[in-house]
């Protein structure tokens, strides 16, 4: 554990805590230490809600899967990102969602009791948790609001459109990267990957964008500039 106490200050769970407290805070927490090797599951839609979790090192993706095992891809997770805390504060019994691993990863896992509710010693620290668990929750809400937004565009283009722009407006530029591959990306637009680079060819030979791999750049005077 001491190996990731140093770093564990950048975790949004941890903002405004001293890192002399983070350790006592983990003692606290009772939290376990797991190692999750690729493409192995932290849990599946259906497995019973016991813990919330927060991933330090490695890349986790929450997808759906239906029936069949088709999965569509809910969201992608790097490190220092809490889950599972929205099963625990809705009292859900099982999880709708599985979460996978796409790269051998660690992750720390603690029960609800000890991370939603305030401990016995009342200390500051653990307050402090409580509130960073909340700001967390309510900016997964705006994430998943803002997918909404792009898949239910009436077409291929509208979607695709509307989520580049969103990625140019948290830029601030015309020009950026994507952290999805074209298969993630067409996942998480709930599309097919043949049809999204199909219409990204399109849009390409419309003058509307460019783009190379995950480089993408936006043709024509953005709405912010200047602003």
């Amino acid at each position: 554990m001491n190996t990731y106490l140093s770093s564990l200050a950048e975790a949004p769970l941890f903002s405004g805590i001293q890192p002399s407290e983070i350790e006592a805070l983990l003692a606290c927490l009772n939290v376990r230490k797991r190692a999750i090797r690729k493409g192995s599951f932290v849990f599946r839609a259906g497995d019973p809600v016991e813990a919330v979790y927060l991933l330090l090192s490695g890349q986790l993706h929450i997808v759906d899967e239906d029936f069949w095992g088709n999965q569509s891809l809910i969201e992608s997770m790097m490190p220092y990102i809490l889950f599972g805390e929205a099963y625990v504060l809705a009292s859900r019994a099982q999880h709708l969602v599985s979460v996978v691993a796409t790269t051998d990863s660690v992750i720390l896992e603690t029960t609800a009791l000890h991370l939603l509710e305030a401990c016995p010693k009342k200390c500051t620290c653990h307050v402090k948790l409580m509130s960073n668990t909340m700001r967390i929750l309510s900016q997964k809400i705006v994430r998943l609001t803002e997918k909404l937004e792009h898949i239910t565009q009436r077409s291929m283009r509208e979607k695709v459109l509307s989520y580049l722009s969103r990625c140019a407006r948290e830029a601030q530029s015309a020009s950026f990267h994507i952290s999805y591959s074209r298969q993630q990306l067409a996942d998480y637009l709930c599309v097919d990957r043949s049809a999204l680079s199909h219409e990204l060819s399109r849009l390409r030979k419309d003058g509307i964008l460019r783009y190379q791999k995950n480089h993408f750049e936006l043709l024509g005077t953005p709405f912010f500039n200047g602003s």
